[in-house]
């Protein structure tokens, strides 16, 4: 059957299905309890308030009374307050009309564009693809950052993750990577960010250029919880409906903390007792069902790049531990060197891709493997040169590595609107590696 005609019907389906009415019973913190109306964990009702409708989505049944969070405010909502069922669970249009879009963590437009009609309309909730079903991670991508792209390098269909503190750069690596990516498309989510930044992300990180090839999520700090928890899945979505077109899409989502966050206010709302440092269980089955989604699917790919930020600098706490163990790889920011003024602050020491061998030839790998190993022959010896104890002919590769050492950081320090393909990142690091300027 035809998918427009298969929506035709869905719609006159939906259409004719009798209302189901029901009411507000107890409203407690940022729940409402509903009685008199059947329901599924994930369907959306409609709740009268004052002279307004809020949607809420049912996060909990217990016997005939639901436990919903609205996805808008509780002003006007009370006991007796009429619901009315949808029928269903959240539903977005998606398609190629969404290139250039900005829309909200439910998927509406908030870019004053033309609505988004004429699309397919689908559920944002989706199982990932079957482990033997998908493909592997075989090509490289390019991400635009030198250190990256040599010492951590990116394949297509990659989950990566981006753990640092406040402050230490993480959005400012996330725009130069959406600017300098050679992926066909990219979806941006940008989850409990301040709404100050999201113009000037817009506007200034991301341009007119890095829109148009983009699709932008935006749920800001202040929105309700389940709104910036949906976000990430109508992002994640989104890139899916591109992924089974056959496209390589590029996902990022800033950031998954605070999606880990907003989970951790829903579960606590609905009563489940909180465990790691305050993290309720379903926070951490919540991570491996969003990030398996992305990656190599049957045809087309999702690279997902995921910010983690990381409390206290502590990257050991719950959720920067358990993002670690599912995602491919991992980009560490460094406080230290963010403070000295070298960006991007990457601790290319610390970070790891596990798909590195699979993406790059052997040269490559060998030439990625001496810097390295002179990076880290450098940290050895540096407290003993700081002091004056270290006599030079002790270490071979610490002698070479402080002879570099100005032209290795000149390679590895990028600014915020340089651009660096993968094949001259690779040629500028032979250069280096030969004694000649990066």
């Amino acid at each position: 059957m035809p998918d427009s005609l298969r929506q035709r019907l869905d719609a006159a389906v939906a259409a004719a299905r009798p209302l189901a009415y029901g009411e507000v019973s107890r409203v407690l913190g940022l729940s409402v309890a509903v009685r008199g109306i059947p329901g599924r964990v994930g369907d959306l009702l409609s709740i009268t308030a004052g002279a307004g409708v809020v949607p809420a989505e049912v996060v909990a049944v217990n016997g005939d009374e639901l436990t919903c969070l609205p996805l808008g405010v509780l002003d006007g909502i009370g006991a007796g307050s009429p619901v009315v069922s949808t029928g269903g669970p959240l539903r977005i249009a998606v398609g190629d009309q969404l290139r250039g879009r900005v829309l909200d963590g439910l998927g509406r437009p908030m870019d004053g564009g033309p609505s988004l009609c004429g699309g397919e309309v689908v559920g944002v909730e989706q199982p990932a693809p079957n482990a033997l079903a998908r493909g592997r991670v075989t090509e490289p991508l390019s991400l635009g950052v030198r250190a990256l792209d040599t010492l951590v390098p990116a394949g297509r269909g990659q989950r990566m993750g981006i753990f640092a503190g406040s402050g230490v750069g993480k959005s400012s690596l996330l725009s130069m990577i959406t600017r300098g990516t050679d992926a066909e498309i990219s979806v941006i989510a940008l989850v409990g960010e301040r709404g100050r930044e999201v113009r000037e992300f817009l506007e200034n990180d991301l341009g007119p250029e890095g829109l148009a090839r983009s699709v932008v999520v935006v749920a800001t700090s202040d929105q309700p919880p389940l709104v910036r928890l949906r976000a990430c899945f109508v992002a994640t979505r989104i890139a899916e409906w591109f992924r089974d077109q056959g496209r390589d899409v590029l996902l990022l989502m800033d950031s998954l903390t605070r999606a880990a966050m907003a989970q951790r206010e829903v579960g606590l709302s609905v009563g489940e007792p909180p465990a790691t440092r305050g993290y309720p269980p379903s926070v951490f089955a919540l991570l491996p069902r969003l990030l398996e989604r992305a990656g190599p699917g049957e045809v087309g790919s999702i690279t997902g790049l995921y910010t983690v930020l990381v409390e206290g600098d502590d990257h050991n706490e719950p959720i920067a531990d358990s993002a670690r163990s599912i995602l491919d790889g991992h980009v560490v920011l460094d406080r230290r060197l963010a403070t000295a003024g070298h960006f991007p602050s990457i601790d290319v020491l610390e970070s790891i891709s596990r798909v590195s061998g699979a993406v790059t030839s052997r040269e490559q790998r060998a030439a990625a493997t001496e810097l390295r190993s002179l990076l880290a022959a450098h940290r050895d010896v540096r407290e003993l040169v700081e002091i004056g104890a270290y006599l030079p002919g002790t270490n071979p590769d610490a002698d070479r590595a402080r002879e570099l050492m100005p032209a290795i950081n000149a390679f590895l320090r990028q600014d915020l609107d340089e651009r660096c393909p993968a094949d001259r990142s690779w040629s500028a690091l032979t250069n280096l590696l030969a004694g000649g300027d990066a």
